[in-house]
Order: structure tokens, then C-alpha cells, then sequence
């Protein structure tokens, strides 16, 4: 027989919970608030309350850029193979095949060119969202290709980087492409024409190595990870505690490796008034 027995609650039956559709709210990584995913998109995905830039895809950046209407894709069919028979969990054509339906882009890089402000520029654009922006065969070879247009057409050429180093699944094809675009940029070092390189977060490994660190005027997202090597690896090859911040751009704006930091709702403004100087 029990001593005590528990009272019997009648079920009270309120209204259900209010259901928020997916898709309509986006939780900051900087400072880990809701935003409503309209006024993001509004402030160019910059959160509102602690400026924290999200990424922008490859064509997000040349809508930023560019002059409505005036771009014109350069190399838009050539998308990659498999060199190597790459195998991994799954083979590294189905890999690609994957990101290509998702991002609705052939390789982790767009090249063309347009107007900023007045000028005519060449431009590229890389997309973490493909492979994480990795550097394979392909990516190498339109940067390549987008640095000789400039030179042929004499054009100022802008590059926005955001990539994760090189691509594994090519090898030693991959690691490449950093002396071939680097060779590139240094052609067109000697024609004279102007490159400004524009660095987002995160830009690392063989893009960080090459062509990425070799704009005449090197420009920053704020708060963005730059660097070859992740903080971890240096720390375990040194035996140092690394400084706080490590590989962050106002830490690099700091110590001479990038030129300055600008928000994204100023970087238009920029390069036109770096043009208009260099002009």
C-alpha cells in the first residue's frame, strides 16, 4: 500500500507553440544574437549589433563591386578533373559534382570584368561555399588567365580571396598554381598596371602564399583569419604561445602585412579612390 499518492492534474490544452518558419533568422558568430535574416541582407551581411561580417558568395561580391550591367564572365565553361583518380570517403569527383549543385558554380573562383565606378576593371572573386575556396588546377588557371586579360587590355585588375589553402584531392598540381599566379602577378608588376587584393575571412594556406599577398594595395575585412599555417600547427612547430589575435587582419594591420582594414559598406568607395590615385 503507498503512503502517498500523487494528485491527479486535469491536462490543460493551450494554444500550441508558436512555430518560426526556417530560413527567417540568422544567429550571429560574433556575437551569438538573432538577426532577422531581411535586415542582414540589408546591411550587406553585416551583423547589425557587432559588425560581424558574414561571407558574401563570388557573385555577391561582383553585384557589390561592379556597375549594374557592365560585367562580362571570363572562361565560364572550364571546370575541373580529376588528374589524380582521388579517393578519399568518396571520390573526389563526387565531391565536386556536390558543390557544384549547391553553389550553382563550376569552380571555387569567378573572373571577368566591369566597371568599378568609372574604371574598367578585371576582377575576380573566389567562393568559400566551393570546396572552401581551395586552390586546385583549374581555380590557378583562371587567375592566371584573369592577370594576362589586364595585361593585354591594360586594365587595373582587383582580386577578392577567401580560401582555405590548397586543394588535397589534386597534390602536387594544386601546390602549383601558387608559383604559376605568382609568375602572373609579377608580369604584371612590369606592365606596370595596378592589383589590389582584397582579403576576407578566412584567407589562408597556398591563396595566402601566392597571389593573395602580393596586391600593390592589400585591403582587410575587419576581423578577418589571414595567415599560411593555422594557429595550432605554428604553435606545436615552434613550442611558443602564440600573441592574442594571432592571424587576425588588425593584428596584421599592426605589423606591416596588410596595407588597411575597411568595412564592407566602405570598400567600394575605396578602391575607386585608390584608382582615381593611381590614375
Amino acid at each position: 500500500m503507498a503512503w502517498f499518492k500523487k494528485p491527479q492534474y486535469a491536462t490543460i490544452k493551450g494554444p500550441k507553440p508558436l512555430e518560426i518558419p526556417p530560413g527567417l533568422w540568422t544567429r550571429c558568430d560574433g556575437c551569438h544574437q538573432l538577426i532577422y535574416n531581411k535586415e542582414l541582407a540589408a546591411n550587406l551581411k553585416v551583423c547589425p549589433k557587432c559588425k560581424y561580417h558574414f561571407r558574401l558568395s563570388a557573385f555577391e561580391w561582383l553585384n557589390l563591386l561592379l556597375e549594374e550591367g557592365t560585367y562580362k564572365e571570363y572562361d565560364a565553361r572550364i571546370k575541373p578533373a580529376d588528374p589524380l583518380g582521388f579517393v578519399d570517403s568518396k571520390k573526389y569527383t563526387d565531391r565536386l559534382k556536390e558543390d557544384q549543385e549547391k553553389t550553382k558554380l563550376l569552380e571555387a573562383v569567378v573572373t571577368g570584368e566591369g566597371l568599378i565606378g568609372p574604371f574598367r576593371t578585371c576582377i575576380g572573386a573566389m567562393d568559400f561555399s566551393f570546396r572552401g575556396g581551395s586552390m586546385g588546377s583549374v581555380v590557378g588557371e583562371k587567375i592566371t588567365r584573369l592577370i594576362e586579360k589586364a595585361i593585354q587590355k591594360k586594365n587595373p585588375l582587383v582580386i577578392i580571396s577567401t580560401s582555405g589553402g590548397a586543394r588535397m584531392q589534386e597534390g602536387v598540381l594544386s601546390l602549383m598554381q601558387m608559383a604559376k599566379t605568382s609568375a602572373a602577378i609579377g608580369r604584371l608588376n612590369k606592365a606596370s598596371l595596378p592589383y589590389i587584393s582584397i582579403l576576407t575571412n578566412p584567407t589562408t594556406g597556398g591563396v595566402a602564399a601566392s597571389f593573395a599577398s602580393l596586391g600593390d594595395i592589400i585591403i582587410s575585412e575587419p576581423q578577418a583569419v589571414i595567415g599560411f599555417a593555422g594557429a595550432r600547427v605554428i604553435e606545436q612547430t615552434i613550442r611558443q604561445k602564440l600573441p592574442l589575435h594571432f592571424q587576425k587582419s588588425e593584428f596584421l594591420l599592426q605589423h606591416g602585412f596588410i596595407d588597411m582594414i575597411v568595412e564592407r559598406r566602405n570598400i567600394k568607395e575605396t578602391i575607386i579612390k585608390i584608382l582615381e590615385i593611381i590614375s
